[in-house]
């Protein structure tokens, strides 16, 4: 897993190009690594991967479960009122802060075999769709907090040993194979 201050996490990821085995094995083994490390979504860079891939099994509001793929998603929508509700990842482990997401959110991409698809969340699978996208353009939840709450983040972050790199400087060694 790619822990905050790798650069991997701060890059725009590719567009995927090549729908063949080796995508199927890289979503089967995200799917893996997700759910030995407890999450709810992960993103391809988040394991070393720069491409733009995400898996999810994420409950909504209501706890259905939504379980899948996206390959080459776009965040084309987002609606409903902004919420302030936690928010932690795998590449910042345990630190969670309170991260303002819009409540519905609409995801487009495509599948393992190229075909369309559309993704619609609310609630806290909207907050994952929306986390995982942010993901794919070089982002982290981190970026959304402000003020007091960026500031504890980031405290935690630095005494659990985690650090973003500043710009320009190499990223610190942080990543954990695995």
């Amino acid at each position: 897993m790619r822990l905050l201050g790798d650069r991997g996490l701060a890059a725009p990821c590719e567009e995927v190009t090549a729908f063949d085995e080796d995508l199927a094995r890289l979503v089967e083994d995200m799917f893996a690594t997700m759910y030995a490390a407890g999450g709810v979504g992960l993103a391809a860079n988040q394991v070393g991967v720069p491409l733009r891939v995400f898996v999810y099994d994420c409950p909504d509001d209501e706890d259905r479960r939504h379980l899948g793929h996206v390959v080459n998603p776009r965040l084309v929508a987002t609606d409903g009122p902004v919420i302030r509700g936690p928010e932690g990842c795998l590449s910042v482990p345990g630190i969670e802060a309170g991260t303002p997401r819009y409540d519905e959110a609409v995801v487009e991409g495509v599948r393992l075999d190229g075909s369309p698809v559309t993704v619609r969340g609310t609630g806290f699978f909207a907050r994952c769709l929306q986390h995982e996208c942010d993901h794919l353009d070089g982002g982290l939840y981190l970026d959304h907090l402000t003020g007091l709450r960026q500031w504890r983040a980031l405290r935690a972050a630095r005494r659990a040993g985690l650090s973003p790199a500043p710009a320009g400087a190499p990223a610190p060694a942080l990543g954990r194979v695995g």
